[in-house]
């Protein structure tokens, strides 16, 4: 990790790697957390796999879906790991996406209580992880995480 261009977010989520996995590579699981509530997902495409397009809307209200994510996957081991970017989007076409241009990487291992995750999100200049940091990447990736460790761990519990 590069501390100038990369920002971080770390959780122990108490739920095995497997249902960890499921959330993110399953539509209908993805869309239940993917966004930061109260706004609502809809996954357009997710198919996980090198090359394989990431695209999702997101309401604010429950109205209309607006564009959220056009991201292609670059790096999927199973159980493992998944890499992905918003700078070339799910047509393999260059992007210039809103607010900053990112790669991120998504590392799952196990945990005695769990699963081990983070996620570090790399910019290509100082610049793009400033903007980032001031838009509320904590927040936002920080809620998402929440969300997903919540989902994982109710999805574990049944």
């Amino acid at each position: 990790m590069n501390s100038d261009l990369d920002l971080t977010v770390e959780r122990v989520i108490r739920a095995p790697r497997a249902t960890v996995w499921r959330a993110w590579t399953d539509r209908s699981r993805l869309a239940r957390w993917w966004v930061p509530a109260p706004a609502l997902c809809r996954v357009d495409r997710l198919d996980v796999r090198p090359g394989g397009g990431f695209v999702t809307r997101l309401s604010d209200d429950g109205g209309e879906f607006v564009p959220h994510m056009d991201a292609t996957f670059l790096v999927v081991d199973e159980y493992e790991r998944i890499v992905f970017t918003n700078a070339v989007d799910s047509a393999w076409r260059p992007a210039s996406p809103v607010p900053v241009a990112m790669t991120a990487e998504v590392a799952l291992n196990d945990h005695p209580h769990g699963t081990d995750y983070r996620v570090i999100v790399r910019h290509g200049d100082p610049a793009a992880r400033a903007r980032h940091e001031e838009l509320g990447f904590a927040d936002g990736w920080g809620s998402v995480t929440a969300q997903l460790a919540g989902f994982a761990e109710s999805e574990e519990a049944r």
